[in-house]
């Protein structure tokens, strides 16, 4: 009993009354014409929403209940941000027989449980849907807010909903309670319009920047899928030239590869010879994101012939197949880890650039799929790649090839910079458009 008052009194406490005084706040950014016009004045989102609601799953047992006309997501779905198509669907009895209900455009939707990203994630429905236990809707409360400009100003607290949430890192999430008592900000109707508006264009750009490298990234595989043989196929269907057939070789025969050593965590230290991770094969030049460090002594004793050399091609062996980092400079003499592979041509018949495009390609990947071993995230090793082939053609269609999808790689490259450069801005103008809570004005 003692501890049920404990607990009505802290929900009440994270609820401010109606006779209590609300701090206005003004952002860092106001259009001309809402300059003048009053501060923001704080509320809670349970005091704009007629209703904050978690939905829930019909059983899953009973087949009767999916496969029909009515939207049905789950929390994966929310990394869409604004969700126009979702992949389940269920029954007007399947809706009857859960606790869901269904939820109509323009809600603000949040991720209350799941692993990774997903909890703590907003997005905003297009389309009317029902959804699972795990994410919570926000209601409009009539005109009390727009739903836009609700959905920006919780997404740009993606971390604080993060620390807010409930259970930790896990399988926990937030809770409804939470969500009711979050604090947050509101100018006038119009004003929440307008600054609504310039975000959903910035967002507009963005999509579509997001669709040029996806069109760019689905080009280079068709590509690739063309100039290298498919399986039960010695020739590729597209070529540079048609001087000589290609030779499928030994992978062995024309590369040298070797696995890093495993080294135990009491050899770490603080500084000395970089020992290069995962963290640091995840784009095209490896880098010392998240790197350990040797004692000079101890490598040059006992690890010395695993020091890289620029120009080495570095891929890991589980979870990220097709990603070949190049060794550059800023690499060069480091050790790399256990579960990473370098790669070098071993002979004058193999172009180098050429075998950076061969190891992210259908004809390698297929060959990884096949030897690949595991129970949940699949890895190979040297002793697999011995069993592997590789398409040996003339070098100097080789060295076509490879510039040719190296120059396609610096378009993608560069488009994904302008997208990021977009999120950038989007993320500077919200921080302007908004005010944050050390702004409070008296």
């Amino acid at each position: 009993m003692e501890k049920a008052k404990t607990l009505r009194a802290f929900a009440s406490s994270r609820e401010p009354q109606k006779e209590e005084a609300k701090p206005a706040r003004v952002p860092k950014l106001r259009f001309p014409e809402f300059r003048d016009l009053p501060s923001w004045s704080e509320t809670t989102v349970g005091r704009i929403s007629d209703t904050v609601i978690a939905g829930g799953t019909p059983s899953t047992s009973e087949k009767k209940f999916w496969g029909g006309d009515i939207r049905w997501m789950n929390s994966g779905e929310l990394n869409d941000k604004k969700v126009s198509e979702v992949q389940g669907r269920i029954t007007l009895e399947g809706l009857n027989n859960s606790s869901t209900k269904l939820i109509p455009p323009r809600c603000v939707l949040i991720g209350l449980a799941g692993q990774g990203k997903t909890r703590g994630t907003v997005a905003l429905n297009l389309v009317e849907l029902c959804t699972n236990q795990s994410i919570a809707a926000i209601f409009p409360n009539d005109s009390a807010f727009n739903s836009d400009f609700l959905y920006h100003d919780l997404d740009k607290r993606y971390n604080e909903l993060r620390r807010l949430s409930a259970g930790g890192e896990g399988r926990g999430g937030l809770n409804l309670q939470i969500i009711k008592s979050l604090k947050v900000a509101l100018p006038s109707p119009a004003e929440q319009q307008k600054i609504a508006e310039c975000l959903s264009s910035v967002d507009e750009l963005m999509a579509a920047q997001a669709r040029k490298v996806d069109a760019l990234k689905t080009h280079k595989k068709g590509l690739m899928q063309q100039l290298f043989p498919r399986e039960g196929e010695t020739q590729p269907r597209l070529r540079f030239s048609n001087r000589e057939d290609w030779a499928i070789v030994a992978l062995p025969e024309v590369a040298f590869f070797q696995e890093g050593p495993g080294i135990m965590a009491v050899d770490f230290h603080s500084e000395g010879v970089p020992l290069v991770r995962l963290a640091g094969v995840s784009g095209p030049v490896v880098t010392l994101d998240g790197c350990n460090f040797l004692d000079p002594a101890k490598v040059a004793q006992k690890w010395a012939h695993f020091r890289l050399e620029s120009n080495d091609l570095l891929i890991s062996t589980s979870a990220t197949f097709g990603l070949s980092s190049l060794v550059t400079e800023a690499a060069a003499g480091a050790v790399f880890y256990t579960g990473l592979i370098r790669f070098r041509p071993s002979s004058d018949r193999l172009d180098r650039g050429y075998l950076k495009t061969y190891l992210g390609s259908p004809h390698f990947e297929r060959q990884v799929e096949t030897a690949a071993v595991g129970g949940g995230i699949k890895h190979f090793g040297p002793s697999h790649l011995k069993q592997m082939e590789i398409p040996i053609l003339p070098l100097e269609e080789q060295q076509r090839i490879a510039t040719c999808l190296s120059s396609l790689d610096a378009r993608i490259a560069a488009e994904a910079e302008k997208l990021e450069a977009l999120k950038t801005h989007k993320r500077g103008l919200m921080q302007q458009l908004f005010p944050s809570p050390e702004e409070v004005a008296g």
